[in-house]
Parts: structure tokens; C-alpha cells; sequence
């Protein structure tokens, strides 16, 4: 049941990702803003295939234990791909609000992403290992999650002053998937059923791809 049920549900979402996103490129005319938008949409979706690919098929043939290398990679993968999603998140901010890139603020974002890049080409995160440290997985997240919170933050202020945005509720989008994520990233290993949070937290990412495509659609 499981199988069944997790197979359906990751080809729903990357299709509908992927999809969303290809779609808004499309129609972008040149917009960076809707460019940009749409290319970090299909990023989310083929990074995460990365990693659900080869999940369901540990599900369906093996289990996840003997497909430990594949779903390893596929892991690494999908965290160096939601690095570079919020740094493009970063940058649809500063075009839809018309905010200067080259601040500070700029310098911290690419600082954060770089970082957490570097920890996950880290050996020490034995990738392809079933039984991958948790402590690297901590170490890892701790810029992804201040790079989140960046985002939450600027979102949410500039939310504040453009209450009829179609942009508004991103914030809380962001929000809930760090709020989802975090405890799979603690306890996932000694509690298997706190990977469940895994799908309120990919519908999360569906919600801010929605906001893009709703927001040129009606547009």
C-alpha cells in the first residue's frame, strides 16, 4: 500500500511541478521575473526526481535498505537543487518588489548558499550509506534553514505593504515547509512515521509554484 500510495502521490506532484513551471516559462514573454519563476519551478521538480525516482522503486522492488546508494545521491542532489531554488527565490523578490541586488543582503544569501553547498560535498555525509550521520545532516541544514528564514523574513515584511498582492501568502508557504522538514531531518531515522511530514511539506513547495503560475495566468 505504501508503494502505491507514495508512487501516485510523486508523480502527481513532479508532474504537476514540472508542468506548472514549463508553463510559466512559456508564457513568461521575456518577463525575467516569470523566466526565473518558471526555470525554478522545473529545477524543484527534476531535483526532487533525483531522489523520488529511485525511492519508488526501492519501494516496489528491493526496499529502501538495498537501494541505500541511489537514494543517497538522489538526496544530495535534491539538496544542492533547493539551494539554488531560494537563491533564485531571492532574486524574484528583488524583481517583483524592485529591490536593489547588489547589497549586502545579496553578499549573506550567496555566502549561506555556498556553505551549504560545501557541507554537502562533504565526505563526512556519507551519502550512499542506509545509515548516513545525523550529525552531518544537522550541519548541513543549519545555513539551508537561515537561508529559509531570509527568505520568510523578506517576504513577510514586504507582504505587509502590498496586501493585495498575489505574492502575500508566499511567506507562509516557505513557513510551513521548513516547519515540515525540520523534524524529518531530526527524528526520521529513530521515528519512521515523522517522514510523513514529508508531504504536507511538498505540498508546500506545490502552494508557492501555484502562486507563480495564478499570478501570470491572471495576468
Amino acid at each position: 500500500m505504501q508503494a502505491i500510495m507514495e508512487t501516485i502521490f510523486d508523480i502527481v506532484y513532479l508532474t504537476t511541478v514540472i508542468g506548472m513551471g514549463g508553463w510559466i516559462w512559456k508564457h513568461s514573454h521575456g518577463e525575467t521575473m516569470y523566466r526565473l519563476f518558471g526555470g525554478m519551478a522545473i529545477l524543484l521538480g527534476f531535483g526532487d526526481a533525483f531522489h523520488l525516482i529511485p525511492r519508488a522503486v526501492a519501494l516496489w522492488t528491493v526496499g529502501l535498505a538495498q537501494y541505500a546508494a541511489p537514494l543517497g545521491f538522489g538526496k544530495f542532489v535534491t539538496s544542492i537543487t533547493m539551494t539554488i531554488f531560494y537563491v533564485c527565490f531571492y532574486h524574484i523578490w528583488c524583481l517583483r518588489y524592485e529591490k536593489p541586488q547588489k547589497s549586502s543582503l545579496t553578499i549573506l544569501i550567496y555566502i549561506l548558499a555556498v556553505v551549504r553547498i560545501g557541507l554537502c560535498l562533504m565526505p563526512q555525509n556519507d551519502w550512499l550509506s542506509y545509515d548516513a550521520p545525523l550529525s552531518w545532516g544537522i550541519y548541513r541544514n543549519i545555513p539551508f534553514v537561515m537561508l529559509g528564514a531570509l527568505m520568510i523574513g523578506l517576504y513577510a515584511k514586504t507582504a505587509a505593504n502590498h496586501k493585495q498582492d498575489t505574492f502575500r501568502f508566499i511567506w507562509v508557504a516557505i513557513f510551513l515547509s521548513f516547519l515540515f522538514y525540520i523534524p524529518v531531518v531530526l527524528f526520521a531515522d529513530t521515528i519512521p512515521m515523522v517522514g510523513m511530514l514529508m508531504i504536507p511539506k511538498t505540498l508546500a513547495y506545490v502552494w508557492i509554484v501555484w502562486t507563480g503560475y495564478a499570478t501570470l495566468k491572471q495576468k
